[in-house]
């Protein structure tokens, strides 16, 4: 009745069959990505900078956001 009730064509449900998890996963992933519409774009040159020796490696000064790592194996 839920799903009767607020499935609209804006805001849309989708039901995941999930006897099978890792299949459900990638099916799912596939089903969001092609929901997405995407044009190709064109692939500019870049140019990288020389490549540092193997050791003594420096880290790049750039101020950037860490994703905080709350699980490791």
């Amino acid at each position: 009745a839920m799903f009767a009730a607020t499935d609209k064509k804006i805001s849309p449900w989708y039901v995941v069959p999930a006897d099978d998890k890792r299949s459900a996963r990638i099916n799912c992933i596939s089903h969001l990505l092609n929901l997405i519409p995407y044009k190709h774009l064109s692939n500019e040159k870049i140019k990288l900078p020389t490549r540092q020796k193997a050791k003594g490696y420096k880290e790049a000064k750039h101020s950037y956001r860490i994703v905080p790592q709350k699980f490791s194996y």
